[in-house]
């Protein structure tokens, strides 16, 4: 009877609802399900986040419509916390906002600036949410492969000139999701530059910012110099400290930009749950030991994972970042999770979920403990 927009049939089904219910067919059938597939940590959140929430949220004053910026004091722990971790002086007053997840602000940003037919520049593969947002705001995607002869990152010259002109947002994400790719200086000063010759928003992904393995510090865009010209970086708490259901986050960088997010904002939500706000200031300047304790229990899954996939003769290399191993399968990689699923009870994500050149690959997440990844192993094992 109801028939969904244009734009909305353009979107396919969300790639991790599907996969779901895989897992729950199983479960009813009485399979032992080992979960590799969706990005959500296992890990508790700390206890001083959890016990910050629990006092906030009994003080009357925190049960109000909070501001649609945020709190000013949880901005200024963001500001501190890039500070800290990045040396980047950020300006808490107008360069940072609070998001109900970085993933709102994300699917937010092509509404304040992409008009009907502009272009926006998404790396394929990529988060669903960069295709989607970019639909629903009435634009065209244009895909930018990254592909593991580039070291998964794009290749911007191979941009045509008629969609530069009519580009308005450039979407990056690194340390990459699914890929697990990094990126380094000059990739990250190519990146500026080329959206500031060409008038481009850079819209940084940067959620996995401080998952980096065996010493790795992952770098923000927002410490190049010239980044502030034109980029917007969107960070979570959700992976750093383990609070993927808490649904909060942040942007920063350009005021321009952030005060155009801000406007959408405005007219779409009412902003964080302060006491929500108060875990994240407890957990922004709290002691950055638990991101390295974090780190190390990711490495040493990632080891026994990507050990035991080269053992069985995949293709695959140990990221330097992410909780995620992207594994090279061949031919589809649908029928690849089907046939681990139903012969080994195991849960991993098909690469062509990200978008075609994903394809031929599976994105397996580290957030099952090693004994449990040492156990999927072991199953692979008897499958192959």
């Amino acid at each position: 009877m109801f028939e969904l927009s244009e734009r909305m049939k353009r979107i396919p089904p969300y790639l991790f609802a599907e996969i779901d219910a895989m897992k729950k067919k199983k479960l009813a059938e009485g399979v032992k399900v080992i979960d590799l597939g969706v990005g959500d940590p296992d890990l508790p959140t700390p206890k001083h986040i959890v016990s910050a929430m629990q006092k906030a949220v009994e003080r009357v004053d925190r049960q109000k419509y909070p501001s649609y910026e945020g709190m000013l004091e949880f901005r200024e722990s963001v500001s501190e916390f890039y500070m800290r971790r990045k040396g980047i002086n950020l300006d808490p007053q107008k360069e940072v906002i609070a998001l109900i997840g970085s993933k709102e602000g994300i699917a937010h940003l092509p509404l304040a600036f992409v008009n009907e037919g502009d272009y926006v520049l998404v790396p394929d593969p990529g988060y669903p949410v960069y295709y989607a947002s970019t639909v629903m705001a009435g634009g065209r995607a244009f895909f930018m492969p990254l592909n593991a002869e580039n070291s998964f990152l794009p290749d911007l010259e191979a941009i045509p000139e008629d969609v530069r002109k009519k580009a308005k947002i450039m979407f990056l994400n690194y340390p990459n999701n699914p890929t697990s790719a990094i990126a380094e200086k000059d990739f990250i000063k190519s990146a500026v530059d080329f959206c500031i010759d060409n008038k481009i928003i850079l819209a940084h992904d940067y959620a996995y910012g401080e998952i980096g393995l065996d010493g790795y510090r992952p770098k923000s865009f927002l410490e190049n110099k010239n980044a502030f010209e034109v980029t917007i970086e969107f960070n979570s708490l959700s992976k750093t400290y383990n609070m993927t259901g808490w649904r909060i986050g942040f942007a920063c960088g350009n005021e321009e930009i952030v005060k155009g997010l801000l406007k959408v904002k405005t007219n779409v939500d009412s902003g964080v749950f302060e006491a929500v706000q108060e875990a994240g200031i407890a957990a922004l300047r709290g002691s950055d030991e638990f991101i390295d304790e974090n780190c190390r229990i990711y490495a040493e899954r990632r080891d026994i994972l990507v050990d035991g996939l080269k053992n069985l003769g995949f293709a695959v290399e140990k990221p330097k970042a992410t909780f995620y191993v992207w594994c090279r399968v061949g031919g589809s990689s649908i029928e690849f999770v089907k046939r681990i699923l139903d012969g080994a009870g195991i849960v991993a994500t098909p690469g062509i979920g990200f978008g075609k050149n994903g394809e031929g690959y599976v994105r397996f997440a580290l957030t099952r403990s090693k004994e449990v990844i040492a156990e999927a192993i072991k199953r692979l094992e008897r499958l192959f």
